[in-house]
């Protein structure tokens, strides 16, 4: 009778032998392996923080996406009462200064305000959202090119960051498919909600931007820029989003409080006005990064295609 051979008489269970490996090698292998990039430590790190933050701010979480559209349209209702509690001197700068025909600089304003305060509370009850989005970023256009001040770099920059929150708004409201007839492309709700999101992502970095060219160096203000800056990269990339999105809203509003600190300065103080609008237009795009945080980054993003591969 044959004699039955055993795992060992086919050579099965000692590979390592069979291709001469080395007995430490399997170990080292094994350890190099488990060695974690730098990449890796940094998203375990964060994704802890990250999971401190959810747990922090569950009791908000709810009111987050309305706070964050409050946020962003603050700054056109605080624009629209100061023109009209400063009437008279803003008919006055648009007919001396922009040399606006008399009539035309009442108009002009008049539907600066009307738009302002329809599309601010149309955006903060999601109604509407594509016009009333669309409304404030006319009265963008148009205040600048009215005041003369489309060709200033902060002005500019800033308004940029408005933009991308407002983008931010269109991108939170679209949630649902819209219909397309059999046979005809039609990108959906969800595609332009991506590409949407990536602009805004983009466009409410711009701040800082604004915030490098503009005022005196100092040490505070080196490292400010520089935790900005890392910052504003993972939020454009989609590396880590909401965690740096935080990041940029404490530091955005640690700085508005003690830079922009209108209630501090004098009724009549020549910089009163500039820091009011300041303040408020950070406040803008703080509601930007709170509705990023609310959302997450979308599909064009590092945390995405991690979750993908």
């Amino acid at each position: 009778m044959a004699q039955i051979r055993g795992p060992a008489g086919y050579n099965i269970g000692s590979s390592q032998n069979r291709f001469n490996v080395a007995p430490g090698y399997s170990n080292m292998k094994a350890e190099t392996t488990n060695d974690p990039s730098p990449l890796d430590a940094i998203r375990e790190q964060t994704s802890k923080i990250e999971d401190w933050l959810d747990t922090l701010s569950e009791p908000v979480k709810p009111y987050l996406p309305a706070i964050g559209r409050f946020l962003i349209v603050v700054t056109f209702l605080e624009d629209a009462l100061r023109i009209v509690t400063q009437w008279n001197d803003q008919l006055l700068y648009l007919h001396d200064y922009r040399s606006f025909p008399r009539g035309l600089n009442h108009l002009f304003l008049l539907t600066n305000v009307i738009a302002m305060v329809t599309c601010s509370t149309m955006v903060v009850l999601r109604k509407r959202a594509n016009q009333a989005v669309a409304g404030l970023l006319g009265v963008v256009v148009t205040q600048a090119l009215g005041y003369g001040l489309i060709f200033d770099l902060n002005f500019f920059l800033r308004n940029l960051s408005v933009m991308g929150g407002l983008l931010m708004v269109l991108s939170d409201s679209w949630v649902r498919k819209t219909f397309a007839p059999a046979g005809l492309p039609q990108i959906d709700e969800k595609d332009r909600k991506m590409y949407f999101q990536l602009a805004g992502r983009v466009l409410l970095i711009f701040l800082f931007v604004g915030f490098v060219f503009s005022g005196d160096w100092g040490i505070g203000r080196v490292i400010v820029s520089l935790m900005g800056f890392v910052a504003c990269v993972m939020v454009v990339v989609g590396f880590k989003a909401k965690f740096s999105a935080v990041m940029l809203v404490v530091i955005l509003s640690v700085f508005n409080v003690f830079v922009n600190n209108f209630w501090t300065l004098h009724e009549h103080h020549p910089q009163k006005d500039f820091a009011k609008y300041d303040f408020f237009q950070i406040l803008s795009i703080v509601g930007g990064l709170l509705l990023l945080v609310n959302m997450g980054p979308g599909q064009f993003s590092v945390d995405e295609k991690k979750k993908v591969y």
